[in-house]
């Protein structure tokens, strides 16, 4: 009987963290093919079912490949056929982020063909677009340092009892909406603490900011409907093979009010029984 009981294809730009994301996902216990040709992954992970130690295959796939990778979808569909349960990660992040990396690392793009960098990410993203478009997990390691990606990962993919895997988010408006983000909800309706000199210099992880936003009944209605649409959306998205799911609070600096209300938000969802990591996007940019 095959020990495979999940697979993941790991995939995303050149420079977004697939290296990182891979070896975190192997220290979590999964066996891991890099870099493997996409026609050759069906024989390779039915191969890998016949060992019964073997429970959460991740498989990197990524342009390297040329003309090969075309074969991605083909490789997913057949593995769909087998009765293998199959998810995507993809790794995102800015252009302009991705530049300084390759830029620091001083390696060529693997399609910039001798053109500048900023025409081998457009090329790569072309390729990339229908697997980001289907992806059941898209991270963007924009602002995420390596420490910060691997806790991401490790909250995705340890394997527990958890009904749903959800990361909260904090965000300020002002420097744009999370591209990863599956729900995204707008805290910029309530009292902003920056306008309180004695809480200005203060974030929503201190008690008296957190106080200062929760003491309004809205805010409390607030928190109240947005884990109840989690709780509402949570058997659609386990039904459709969606376990991970990133809700997006900003305001206009991601510095009080999204941070508090995130914090809550995290803290409701883990009574619900629900995995749930916090992450504060913004926080100490101002």
């Amino acid at each position: 009987m095959s020990g495979v009981t999940e697979v993941v294809l790991v995939t995303g730009m050149s420079g977004a963290g697939r290296s990182t994301a891979a070896r975190a996902l192997e220290d979590l216990g999964w066996f891991v093919v890099d870099n493997l040709l996409p026609r050759l992954i069906p024989d390779t992970v039915v191969a890998l079912t016949q060992d019964s130690t073997i429970a959460h295959v991740a498989v990197v796939v990524d342009v390297r490949g040329g003309r090969f990778f075309a074969d991605t979808e083909e490789a997913l569909r057949a593995l769909r056929e087998r009765g293998l349960d199959v998810q995507i990660l993809f790794l995102e992040a800015s252009d302009e982020s991705l530049v300084r990396r390759f830029e620091s690392s001083r390696r060529p793009h693997p399609l910039q063909a001798g053109e500048r960098l900023v025409d081998g990410l457009r090329r790569e993203r072309d390729m990339l677009r229908d697997l980001r478009g289907d992806a059941d997990l898209v991270i963007d390691t924009t602002t995420l340092n390596v420490h910060d990606l691997r806790r991401k990962i490790e909250a995705a993919f340890t394997v527990d009892e958890a009904r749903l895997r959800a990361t909260v988010m904090s965000f300020g408006f002002k420097y744009g909406i999370p591209v990863d983000a599956d729900v995204v909800l707008d805290a910029r309706f309530l009292p902003n603490p920056h306008w309180e000199p004695e809480l200005r210099d203060q974030t929503g992880l201190d008690p008296a900011v957190n106080d200062y936003v929760l003491t309004i009944d809205t805010a409390r209605e607030f928190l109240e409907r947005a884990a109840g649409l989690l709780d509402l959306m949570a058997d659609g998205y386990l039904r459709e093979g969606k376990r991970y799911v990133t809700i997006a609070v900003g305001c206009t600096g991601g510095k009080h009010r999204s941070v508090a209300l995130a914090e809550n938000l995290a803290a409701r969802l883990v009574k619900q029984g629900v995995e749930t990591l916090v992450v504060h996007r913004d926080l100490g940019r101002e």
